[in-house]
């Protein structure tokens, strides 16, 4: 099974456990992101009617003759986003050595998606100088290009955040080729999504949001964009899919949509057929760097949340409840005396947090958030990042069979901590390993090829700044043990590094299992 795989400015790096039987990779739009070939649709009639009263209504509504009026509205607000970087020394030190080096960095040494990336680089950018570009000059530049859209006739343009990130110089080309410096207003990784400034005299032409939730699979969606640079294009299909969730953070939802969109599409819009936003693409599954019908966009809704705090503050403030939670299997639900799998089950309760404080205990089934149900783990944290810190918000919970109600006021989000991380189906992070981690379900065993035999907990992702780095642990291996315990959940990975600090540890030893082979890894442990 191939891995999907985001990074959307975190730091997972895709897994290693069978890479070599990898034959797709999901590529992120600055340099590589795209959407599937529009899907045409036809509808067979019946070679013989039996009569024009018989002739059954037709439940799907006509396919649209044409989307030229649609373009002609929108395409004067979308725009292309040209970035330069100027990468450091010791960044193109480690580029040199086969690192990741610049806008690699989400992959692992070593990995066909690192040589992958370089060899495309190195054939979109021939002009690049310095060690790997032959001319012994070490000032390099390194050029990307993606697109955006105008929100605001003031000059405010939504992109994505890793077609930005760590750029020295950015600038937006508009539809009538004029060419504008930009500035960044601020930036959300978790969610991929940037928001940008421009100057100008100029009237600009802005589009509005549309509601994704409304968004039905089988709508037509309209995608334009800047596909290889090539300046604006057009392409259609329809939702093929909703609610995906790729890993790549804890606010996964994307629209999967098969219209066409390839490299440098990516912050670039999808409308519906009344020309508002419904998305914005951001990542394609694909086999060979090209469209395959497998595109994902972000929702306007999650979107139009998040840009409106990156307007108003220059960041996002999200909510945090301080639990791990993992999905409610069918087991579970039957043990737990559930009529169907459901809601969020608590996992661990953090320390200091909202959860403790009001009262929520591991073993506890969330079913319910301010109003609101939970049915599914990626439920819960939307939910509690969308809370203003300092309300109060009753969580329903199944608690010993019978269902509960506890009134949570909810903090404002630490920056190093995760909102909800959810332990089977999405990454908890460990602050002193510097690793994203995730409990082995069977959907995480297929999607990264672990075989049944091994157990532990698998690695997702990897802190740049984090110890783990240094000692070559990558995303795809499993911790099979800490120390001398054997460990299943993430949990039990934090239990054993907090005991190991309270034993005035330096390093913990960590057993890793890697595509069938196990050694041990000692990693450094931060001083308090």
């Amino acid at each position: 099974m191939t891995q999907m795989k985001t990074p959307f400015g975190s730091d997972d790096r895709g897994p290693r456990t069978g890479l070599r039987r990898m034959t797709a990779a999901l590529l992120l739009g600055t340099a590589l992101i795209g959407v599937p070939v529009g899907a045409v649709l036809t509808f067979d009639r019946p070679a013989v009617a039996q009569s024009q009263a018989e002739a059954p209504t037709s439940i799907v509504p006509a396919a649209p003759g044409s989307f030229a009026g649609l373009v002609r509205q929108v395409t004067p607000a979308v725009v292309n986003v040209s970035t330069t970087e100027h990468p450091s020394a010791s960044q193109m030190a480690d580029e040199d050595e086969g690192g990741n080096g610049p806008r690699m960095r989400q992959f692992p040494p070593g990995s066909p998606f690192d040589e992958f990336f370089k060899r495309f680089f190195d054939e979109q950018q021939p002009g690049r100088r310095g060690p790997r570009g032959g001319g012994g000059d070490s000032d390099q530049v390194i050029h990307g290009a993606g697109s955006g859209f105008i929100i605001d006739p003031a000059g405010y343009i939504v992109t994505n955040n890793h077609v930005v990130k760590d750029a020295d110089n950015i600038t937006v080309t508009l539809n009538d080729g004029t060419v504008i410096p930009a500035k960044v207003v601020g930036t959300d990784e978790k969610t991929d999504l940037a928001l940008l400034k421009i100057e100008t005299d100029k009237k600009l032409t802005a589009v509005e949001w549309g509601d994704s939730d409304a968004a039905q699979v089988g709508d037509w969606v309209v995608a334009v964009g800047n596909p290889f640079g090539l300046g604006g294009s057009v392409t259609a299909g329809i939702v093929s899919a909703r609610g995906r969730d790729l890993h790549s953070g804890p606010f996964d939802d994307f629209l999967q949509i098969d219209a066409p969109i390839n490299r440098g599409n990516s912050g670039g819009p999808s409308f519906d057929t009344s020309g508002k936003v419904i998305g914005i693409n951001s990542a394609i599954y694909s086999p060979s760097g090209g469209s395959v019908g497998i595109g994902f966009a972000i929702p306007s809704n999650l979107a139009k949340t998040v840009i409106a705090q990156i307007r108003e503050h220059g960041s996002v403030q999200r909510g945090w409840l301080g639990v791990q939670i993992q999905q409610v299997t069918p087991e579970m639900a039957e043990a737990l005396g559930l009529e169907k799998a459901k809601g969020a089950l608590v996992a661990d309760v953090q320390d200091d947090s909202p959860a403790l404080k009001a009262g929520l205990h591991q073993g506890d089934v969330i079913t319910g958030y301010d109003g609101k149900p939970v049915n599914q783990l990626s439920d819960l944290p939307r939910l509690v990042a969308d809370t203003a810190a300092g309300k109060t918000v009753p969580v329903e919970v199944l608690r010993n069979g019978k269902t509960e109600t506890i009134s949570v006021e909810i903090a404002k989000l630490p920056g190093s901590k995760e909102v909800a991380s959810a332990e089977e189906n999405g990454p908890a992070v460990d602050d002193q390993l510097g690793l994203s981690l995730s409990a082995l379900t069977p959907k995480v065993r297929r999607e990264f090829s672990v075989p049944d035999e091994v157990e532990g907990v698998l690695v997702t992702g990897i802190r740049e700044d984090g110890p783990a780095r240094e000692t070559g642990v990558g995303p795809g291996d499993v911790i099979v043990r800490v120390g001398s315990e054997a460990v299943k959940t993430p949990s039990e990975v934090a239990k054993q590094v907090k005991a190991a600090k309270e034993a005035d540890r330096n390093a913990v030893m960590l057993l890793i299992n890697r595509q069938g082979d196990q050694r041990f890894v000692a990693l450094k442990l931060p001083k308090a």
